[in-house]
């Protein structure tokens, strides 16, 4: 079997090889999967280009999820068995043919569920629940701020603030993007390319989800009302700052910030890792994803898959997806 090395930092056409692999056994509380597609998110494009902390030093196999047969279970797992199909999310170890992952991490699915519909529930919905219905506890009526909304993680976000009847204010780059997000169920629709999203809306927040980081950031913290949560899962705009000094500026433009004013003001800040609750809170990821594949399989939320591509046009996969060529998720089937 194979995978696929991220073996230098740099453009998608240089940073990868394709190697052959070492067949392990799974150890205590562990699977292992033999994949049918992995799939791509944004982080994948900063590891690639050097500006994901988490990632393993190169040379590494990276990736957050797999759907595939399970091959083997190691000792103590009870949820997962031989032969079942599951969704993984995996710590990295995603663009290889086999995969081994924690159990806990895993959900099985019906042999005709979507191959991409289910990469999606793993990273990019898994990270949209999280965020809304744990992290900041969107309540009925709510109004919110959804930054990026037709990449993966948005039109999860749209999905699931919709079903509690949120007020849904969303931006996107494009004519394209902005009627795919009124279609998801935006409410309000920002091309942030042509309009300033903090004067385009007039009334106070409740929630901001907020990807790009930044300016964006501040502007979005300064919209929200009483009780207002900010939560920041992401920092897309990081990709524009190539020196120190722009580097520097873009860490500035997040605003400067202390408890005081949180207490005044009674707004929360909430950062989203899902790997750090992978790591450390592995039954709360279970719990996230086993309640989305139920949501899915009951018609309730639909992943909306851009394109599924090959695993000989990876390079063409990250470099879309760097450019924000994409619409929901895309994914690599091998």
């Amino acid at each position: 079997m194979q995978a696929i090395y991220l073996t230098k930092n740099g453009k998608a056409k240089i940073a990868f090889e394709k190697h052959e692999i070492e067949i392990k056994e799974p150890g205590k509380g562990e699977i292992a999967i033999e994949s049918e597609a992995f799939g791509l998110n944004f982080a994948d494009v900063l590891a690639r280009l050097g500006l994901y902390k988490e990632c393993p030093p190169l040379p590494t196999i990276i990736g957050y999820e797999t759907v595939g047969k399970v091959l083997k279970v190691g000792e103590q797992v009870k949820n997962i068995a031989v032969g079942d199909r599951v969704v993984a999310f995996t710590r990295f170890g995603g663009y290889s043919q086999y995969v081994i992952t924690k159990a806990v991490a895993a959900v099985k699915i019906s042999n005709n569920f979507h191959v991409g519909k289910a990469l999606a529930l793993a990273t990019q919905y898994t990270t949209a629940y999280y965020a809304a219905y744990i992290a900041a506890n969107v309540r009925e009526g709510e109004k919110v701020l959804i930054h990026a909304a037709a990449g993966g993680v948005g039109t999860a976000l749209v999905q699931l603030c919709k079903l509690k009847n949120c007020k849904i204010y969303g931006t996107a780059g494009s004519d394209e993007k902005m009627e795919y997000i009124k279609k998801q169920g935006v409410d309000v629709a920002i091309n942030y390319r042509e309009r300033d999203f903090s004067t385009q809306i007039t009334e106070k927040l409740d929630v901001v989800f907020d990807s790009i980081g930044g300016s964006t950031f501040k502007k979005g913290y300064r919209l929200l009302g009483s009780g207002g949560r900010i939560v920041p899962y992401g920092a897309a705009t990081q990709l524009e700052a190539n020196n120190f000094f722009s580097k520097l500026k873009f860490a500035f433009s997040f605003g400067i910030y202390h408890p005081i004013g949180f207490i005044m003001q009674s707004k929360a800040m909430i950062g989203v890792n899902m790997l750090r609750i992978a790591d450390d809170k592995p039954e709360v990821l279970q719990y996230c994803m086993q309640n989305l594949v139920n949501l899915a399989d009951e018609g309730k939320i639909n992943p909306k898959v851009g394109k599924m591509y090959s695993a000989d046009e990876l390079n063409e996969a990250h470099t879309a997806l760097e450019n924000r060529e994409t619409i929901g998720k895309i994914g690599i089937k091998w």
